[in-house]
């Protein structure tokens, strides 16, 4: 059991699954499953091909538009979490506030069910599960070692102040059949006179067909565990104390 936070930095936990399909996609999957989820999700989006995604630069984070196949999206009313579906993919997103990861998990698998009953993939072609956190502080200067254990060196004697971070680190797992990507950036301050700092953390399956469809959850969990251990090791008990740990 992982610590627990008042005030998690997760601005938005998402899982994506990739599938193997013997048959074409068949156009009236997304109309299926939104009839099994319609009285969670009951708000649908057309998403046309073009997604907005944010990418750590040397400059900080920035919007970049990439194309891709259309995805249907069902909302929940509140915004705060939705269900994307593209040809032979799956996203589920959730937005803040964050919940416990048992509950997104639960969504997740929920969801997942319902994709397999009615899509019926042959398999996997890759499975990611992202957290992406964004840490505001009091405006630090070159102070970050105070937060975070995980930092840029940087020469003495050089010319300058540092404007912006960006480091991008792959880890991988179980023979390079698995990875995690980790972003740790400077980005534009979300508050006048703060600092806030990027730190992306995406597990991913990456070998087709690694891991079966009944194995999901068991890889969530490990995907999970890693990612926690990976923040928590990024991170001082200063920051711990911004995001007020609870002891419950």
């Amino acid at each position: 059991m992982g610590r627990k936070y008042n005030n998690p930095p997760v601005v938005e936990a998402l899982c994506e699954f990739q599938f193997v399909s013997d048959n074409p996609w068949d156009l009236t999957i997304p109309g299926l499953i939104y009839e099994k989820v319609r009285d969670e999700f009951p708000d649908k989006q057309r998403q046309i091909g073009v997604n907005v995604r944010l990418q750590p630069t040397e400059k900080g984070l920035e919007h970049k538009i990439e194309t891709s196949p259309p995805r249907i999206q069902f909302h929940k009313r509140d915004k705060t979490a939705l269900i994307q579906i593209a040809p032979d993919v799956l996203v589920i997103n959730q937005l803040k506030p964050y919940p416990t990861w048992s509950k997104f998990k639960e969504m997740v698998l929920k969801n997942f069910k319902i994709y397999r009953e009615i899509a019926n993939p042959k398999g996997l072609k890759r499975i990611g599960l992202r957290y992406i956190n964004v840490i505001d502080l009091d405006n630090l200067q070159n102070d970050l070692e105070k937060y975070f254990s995980l930092h840029l060196s940087i020469p003495k004697g050089l010319p300058g102040t540092v404007d912006s971070i960006l480091s991008r680190i792959k880890f991988s797992y179980e023979d390079n059949k698995e990875n995690l990507m980790l972003t740790f950036a400077s980005i534009i301050p979300r508050k006048p006179n703060m600092t806030s700092i990027l730190l992306d953390l995406d597990y991913a399956l990456v070998i087709p067909e690694y891991v079966k469809l009944n194995e999901i959850s068991d890889w969530l969990e490990k995907a999970h565990e890693r990612i926690e251990s990976t923040f928590e090791s990024c991170i001082t008990e200063n920051t711990r104390k911004i995001f007020g740990e609870s002891k419950q």
